[in-house]
């Protein structure tokens, strides 16, 4: 716009709303033009966005899965570990049962034995 030397308030404002409507003309015929990227870029942002939560989803899924996962072992450890235990304290009160019944039997035999050489010495 030319600057004259002698601009009226009037004609300074009346340039100032023109230049203003001009503006805001502007911005609509834009933004008219680009409804149809502007609403492609819009749902692109949706699918990203949607695909975005899906993944997360899909993260959250497997951690829980492994976690559960996880747990399941360690309970089934845990329960290996306690019949691994009452196997072995099985066995043990087993071989002690038997060391007592071998000790009973050699102390039998040894008492068979001296009976009979006392009985051998009388004769």
């Amino acid at each position: 716009m030319k600057h004259a030397r002698n601009n009226d308030l009037s004609d300074r404002r009346s340039a100032a709303a023109e230049a203003k409507s001009a503006l805001l003309n502007a911005f609509r015929t834009a933004r008219t033009t680009d409804e149809p990227t502007r609403l492609a870029r819009q749902a692109e942002r949706a699918t990203i966005t949607a695909a975005r939560e899906e993944r997360r989803l899909k993260r959250e899924r497997m951690k829980r899965d492994e976690a559960e996962r996880q747990a399941a072992e360690r309970q089934a450890a845990a329960a290996a570990a306690l019949r691994a235990e009452t196997e072995a304290l099985e066995v043990a009160e087993r071989n002690r049962i038997a060391r007592v019944i071998d000790d009973e039997a050699a102390r039998k035999a040894e008492r068979d034995r001296r009976y009979a050489n006392r009985k051998a010495r009388r004769a």
